[in-house]
């Protein structure tokens, strides 16, 4: 996977297989252009495919995750950037334009982490509005510094939450819930995004990477296939049958079983040790 500076964001690795994204244009509220996008679903797919990547953390500098799309039309401003995929025009210039530009550009975004088999972590340093919020809905894990802010507001310009964001709060907060968040064009701090179930923990802001990477350590130094397989599979199951789910779960327990992860969880449990998982991971 590579790292370095693309267009928006930076990525550094930490042991053991954690990705850091870090959106790093604070002085335009890490806004999101389709450069970003595109670069950002380029580096999805090579953490997918590197089986040394393990947990993808994604975080923003200064005050923001992101503020959503930046609409202004400026060029990103760092020069050291790389662009990891070549530019093309980013539509939205009539009605089959913004059709096209969401279903090739924007929702791919979203797309690619939900379907990342590696576990990803939101750490939500600051606001996160319509395009960065709608990211950190499609991660499996959000924790939230006490000063982030985060909805969607897109009433507020009669636009649409257009990039999956109202399936996802369906997702996490039911219909009604939904209802009420979306149509009164809420954006709510820290704590009441943890009653209303939108993240998971709330920490104070000087204490969010480390525990963010605190937890991306527990879920990395976990058995990876299964716990891969898990989260397919949990995301599955909201979409089937009992019957379904039944049948879906057994013919992945047909391989985990069969791992050298469950045999080397079954002889730590006998010797009364801690299991050391994914050796099949250390010869790569």
């Amino acid at each position: 996977m590579q790292t370095g500076k693309f267009r928006g964001f930076e990525v550094t690795l930490h042991d053991p297989g954690i990705a850091l994204l870090t959106f790093n244009q604070p002085e335009r509220l890490n806004g999101m252009t389709h450069h970003l996008k595109r670069d950002l679903v380029e580096t999805l797919l090579q953490a997918q495919m590197d089986d040394a990547i393990r947990v993808v953390v994604f975080t923003g500098s200064g005050r923001a995750f992101s503020a959503g799309d930046d609409i202004s039309g400026r060029p990103l401003g760092d020069r050291e950037a790389q662009a990891l995929v070549p530019n093309i025009p980013s539509g939205h210039n009539n009605p089959t334009g913004t059709y096209n530009g969401l279903r090739g550009l924007s929702q791919p975004v979203n797309l690619a982490v939900r379907h990342l088999d590696k576990l990803t972590i939101a750490a939500l340093n600051g606001v996160a509005i319509q395009t960065g919020f709608s990211l950190a809905l499609a991660c499996d894990f959000r924790i939230a510094s006490s000063e982030a802010r985060m909805g969607s507001a897109t009433l507020r310009f009669g636009l649409l939450q257009d990039e999956g964001g109202q399936y996802l709060l369906v997702q996490l907060m039911g219909v009604a819930k939904t209802m009420d968040f979306l149509m009164r064009k809420r954006i709510v701090s820290a704590p009441e995004a943890l009653a209303l179930g939108l993240v998971h923990e709330v920490v104070a802001p000087d204490e969010l990477l480390n525990r963010t990477l605190d937890l991306a350590r527990e879920l990395a130094n976990g058995p990876q296939a299964a716990m891969r397989m898990l989260k397919r599979s949990i995301y599955n199951a909201a979409e089937m049958t009992f019957t379904q789910a039944l049948d879906e779960i057994a013919a992945k327990t047909a391989v985990t079983d069969h791992h050298p992860d469950a045999a080397e969880g079954m002889t730590a449990f006998q010797e009364k040790r801690t299991p050391r998982f994914n050796r099949w991971l250390e010869t790569k």
